[in-house]
Formats: C-alpha cells, sequence, structure tokens
C-alpha cells in the first residue's frame, strides 16, 4: 500500500484542526489521505462492578442488561464514528483532497495506530482525545502512548487550522535533529515555508558550526532559513523566540541527546508540548 497522510478523529474539539491539517500535508505531500476512527469497546467503566451490590436472584440478570447495554452503546459509537468519518471527508474534499479515504476500527487507537503503521507516511492527531478534560493543561494519554510507540512522524494539531508559514525547528546538533533538518530540506511539506533553526546553548565554535551546518542544508535544498544560538531555560527560549518571529509550525525531535531530549522524556510529556496552541511535529 502506498504511504499516506493518515488521520485520527474522534468527538473532541480537536477533530477539525485535525482534518484541515490533514488535507494540507495530503496536498504539500501529494500522498493519499486516509481518516481513521477507532471505537474502543472496552471502555473503562465501574458498571460491572455493580453487579456485587445485589442480591444473588437479581444478578444474572443484571449481568445480562449490561451485557445489553454494552451492545448497544458499541452501535452507538459505531454509528457516530461513521457519521464523523463523512463529515471528515466532506470537509478534506473541500479542502482540495481527491479522494479521501475512511477506515473504522475496533480497538484501541494505539494498538491500531501500530498495526497501521506500515502504511503510514505522516500521522495527523489532536492533542486531547474527547475522554479529556476541556479545559485541560494536559495532553492526552493516547497522544503520549502514540509518540512513545509509533516511529513515523506525528504531526499534533491544534483546534484551529493555520497555514503554516514560518516553521521552527528545536536543533541540538544530535542524530535525531540533524535528520530533522535533513527531513525538513527534502519535504515538500515545507516548500515555501520559512525554517527557523534555534540552538538553545551557549555561543560556542562547536554550536556555531551545528547551526551553519542545518542553515546551509535548508538553503541548499532552496529554503530561506535563519537561526540563533540563545542561551537560557530551553522551554521559555523556545516559546520566546516563537512569538518574536510568530512561527507558526515547530519541528522536535522526540528523542534526542541532550537537554531537548527532557522535552519528550518521562512520565509527563513536555510543559512546551502541553502549552503551546501551535501544531508541532514530531520526528522519530
Amino acid at each position: 500500500m502506498t504511504e499516506q497522510v493518515m488521520a485520527a478523529i474522534d468527538g473532541s474539539q480537536f477533530s477539525e484542526g485535525v482534518c484541515d491539517y490533514a488535507a494540507w500535508a495530503s496536498l504539500a505531500l501529494d500522498a493519499p489521505l486516509t481518516f481513521l476512527h477507532v471505537v474502543d469497546n472496552h471502555p473503562q467503566t465501574a458498571e460491572a462492578d455493580l453487579s456485587g451490590n445485589i442480591g444473588l436472584g437479581a444478578r444474572e440478570h443484571l449481568l445480562e442488561e449490561l451485557s445489553h447495554l454494552d451492545e448497544q452503546r458499541a452501535k452507538v459509537a459505531q454509528e457516530q464514528g461513521r457519521l464523523m468519518l463523512k463529515a471528515a471527508k466532506e470537509r478534506a474534499l473541500e479542502d482540495g483532497v481527491a479522494d479521501p479515504a475512511t477506515r473504522q476500527r475496533n480497538g484501541t487507537l494505539v494498538e491500531t495506530l501500530t498495526e497501521l503503521e506500515n502504511d503510514m507516511r505522516l500521522l495527523v492527531i489532536g492533542k486531547r482525545g474527547e475522554g479529556a478534560h476541556q479545559a485541560s493543561d494536559h495532553l492526552g494519554s493516547n497522544l503520549e502512548r502514540v509518540v512513545r510507540t509509533l516511529h513515523r512522524p506525528i504531526l499534533m494539531a491544534p483546534e484551529t487550522f493555520t497555514r503554516p508559514e514560518r516553521v521552527m525547528i528545536a536543533f541540538d546538533g544530535s542524530k535525531t535533529t540533524r535528520k530533522g533538518v535533513e527531513m525538513l530540506a527534502k519535504s515538500p511539506l515545507f516548500n515555501g515555508i520559512t525554517c527557523h533553526v534555534v540552538i538553545v546553548g551557549a555561543e560556542t565554535g562547536d554550536n556555531r558550526s551545528q547551526l551553519e551546518w542545518a542553515l546551509s542544508t535548508l538553503r541548499e535544498a532552496g529554503h530561506e532559513a535563519e537561526g540563533a544560538i540563545r542561551a537560557g531555560d530551553v522551554e521559555e527560549t523556545l516559546r520566546g523566540y516563537q512569538q518574536e518571529h510568530s512561527i507558526d509550525l515547530l519541528v522536535m525531535g522526540a528523542y534526542g541527546h541532550s537537554r531537548v531530549r527532557h522535552l519528550l522524556v518521562g512520565s509527563t510529556t513536555t510543559t512546551m508540548l502541553r502549552r503551546t496552541s501551535l501544531p508541532v511535529l514530531l520526528l522519530r
């Protein structure tokens, strides 16, 4: 199967952003677009525990009722998913995508994406899923697991689409971020987009040569590129640069070898990702 842009949608407020960023990526990469909705038939609920609170005679009847409710819930979830997929396809057609496909699967999101990984060129997913609190400052647990499990680029989409014009890559000279610069240089996703390379650290000869390598790699590929070396806290420094230069898309290596690495490693995913309202492309 041709590698495609895959967009995971659900009932969250991020789904429209996911649709629009996926359509943009599909057109820019000239890659097929598939919308995916996963029905989890095993939601974590406490309902099954209720059977222990009643007399033995009614217990069997209650279990039958709960089983029936689960079946009904699964049917409703499937139908809701089909309607969401239909709406997503219509939105992508309006955005100019020729023939978007839709898929509905049963299971968990992470397991399903792992099975489909070989078909993906890029995964587009919302910052949080429909089960997360609307005003939460946290990333969805699904996104954290997806980032740790998949080995494909992941575009984390915000609620609202803005066509990217200025992209920033957090660069630390590691193998992952060097690959990231090379990917930026080659990828049609960034044609016509100004690329900013930022190193957080001291103004050393090594950092200067790393930055010059990154800028020349991008410029040789035809990109407009600029960059900076700045000392300070990684997250604060990157956020400051982003605001000064009106950056509208962040590119980060999911695993580097310096302080940037700590942005995505640990029990909670980075404050940078949690706080940003921008789309973030995570490279593996």
